[in-house]
């Protein structure tokens, strides 16, 4: 060998540095996706008084008949019957009497009648977003946000109606003064009648 070439090992390989061992990629949080707003509300025409107690009795005239025939079958199984003593449907001093006595047939009766107005006002605020009524009179029920009700806010919405009878009918008288033209089972809810 001479001076000038350098000392080479024939047998060996040539030793390469290994590559460093891949660390776990750091996961890096996805940026949060843009804030989506609620759409705005639409505009709407809020409904009033008069055409909302149209409404009202169009469905009373549905659920008092339908009461009425549940209540007299009810009365027949369970064989409570209001006193027959010349009963009167004018008569108002006996059903004030009938009422101050509790009279077991009459408590029955009112039971009955709130209990299916209730269901009735339920099942279609749920399901349609409008009682039948409300739909003969092109209205139907929104959130404060211009959504469908959801089932709670139904719910709340029947027991609203509740307290307005509670309170001799001043929550109902509520919307012809109101400045939104809600009742109290509106205020209750959180919700709005408007023109469909």
């Amino acid at each position: 060998m001479s001076e000038r070439e350098p000392a080479v090992l024939r047998d060996a390989e040539p030793v390469q540095p290994s590559p460093p061992s891949p660390r776990p990629a750091r996961p890096v949080a996805a940026p949060p996706p843009p804030r989506t707003a609620r759409r705005d509300a639409p505009s709407v025409i809020v409904a009033g008084f008069w055409r909302r107690a149209a409404a009202a009795v169009i469905d009373l005239a549905i659920v008092v008949p339908v009461a009425l025939v549940v209540t007299l079958i009810v009365s027949k199984l369970a064989g409570v019957h209001l006193p027959p003593k010349n009963l009167g449907l004018l008569d108002i001093d006996l059903w004030i009497d009938l009422v101050l006595a509790t009279d077991p047939a009459l408590v029955m009766a009112i039971v009955l009648m709130f209990g299916i107005g209730m269901m009735y006002l339920l099942v279609f605020q749920t399901i349609r977003g409008r009682t039948l009524g409300m739909r003969v009179m092109k209205l139907k029920i929104i959130d404060v946000y211009g959504d469908p009700p959801s089932p709670a806010r139904c719910l709340a919405r029947s027991a609203g109606y509740l307290v307005s009878v509670a309170t001799l009918f001043l929550g109902f008288l509520w919307i012809g003064f109101d400045s939104e033209k809600r009742g109290l089972q509106d205020w209750i809810a959180g919700t709005y009648v408007i023109r469909a």
